[in-house]
């Protein structure tokens, strides 16, 4: 499959200047729905992972300590002029969402929108969000998902192959993904297109 980081940074670059265009208007209802489920409290330490152009800044409150970060440094650069605009004070940084240049247990929330179906290896990315999430965090999660009650039939693995390298993975499942990495689910709720798009709280399960 022709999905590998370096390759998610030469297209995101070339999306930059249109991902607004083509995304704000049809997700913001869901990134409002997913964002809503955030039991949000002053002075939280929020994560940002592949926050694109931003857009999600706008549906955060305001009185928590905000970071972004994106693989693609066009992304990055627009969601730090949103951020502006907005008079919001946001550290925005190039990295990889498999390599998170923080340390463990440092934030109330991450943030993961649209990132899992387009990522190389999103088990290692839920595993980075759950390294450096507090064991009382709160995983936030929308994205694409194949049911999770049975995997991908040949039809729609046979056209994720070209989805795959154009945008998006359209056979991964939700629930297995997040309980492998050690997270259980709290509200899963569909918000377009059907139950294809959803929106995901999370939280660490408890040690034993």
């Amino acid at each position: 499959m022709f999905n590998t980081t370096r390759w998610n940074q030469v297209r995101y670059t070339a999306y930059a200047p249109l991902y607004d265009a083509f995304t704000e208007r049809l997700l913001r209802r869901p990134r409002r729905i997913a964002l809503g489920q955030v039991d949000w409290e002053p002075g939280m330490r929020v994560l940002l992972v592949g926050a694109g152009t931003g857009l999600d800044v706008p549906f955060i409150p305001a009185e928590v300590e905000l970071h972004a970060t994106d693989l693609c440094p066009a992304m990055v650069k627009r969601a730090a002029k949103r951020a502006e605009h907005l008079q919001r004070d946001v550290d925005c940084h190039v990295m990889d969402a498999e390599a998170l240049a923080y340390p463990d247990a440092h934030f109330d929330v991450v943030v993961m929108h649209l990132i899992l179906a387009v990522m190389p290896n999103p088990q290692r990315g839920l595993a980075e969000a759950h390294r450096v999430l507090r064991d009382d965090g709160q995983l936030c999660v929308m994205d694409k998902f194949q049911p999770d009650d049975h995997p991908a039939g040949s039809a729609r693995k046979a056209l994720n192959a070209i989805t795959s390298t154009l945008a998006t993975d359209i056979t991964r499942q939700a629930q297995p993904l997040l309980h492998e990495a050690g997270f259980w689910i709290r509200h899963d709720e569909p918000v377009l297109m059907g139950s294809l798009f959803r929106a995901l709280l999370a939280a660490k399960k408890p040690t034993t």
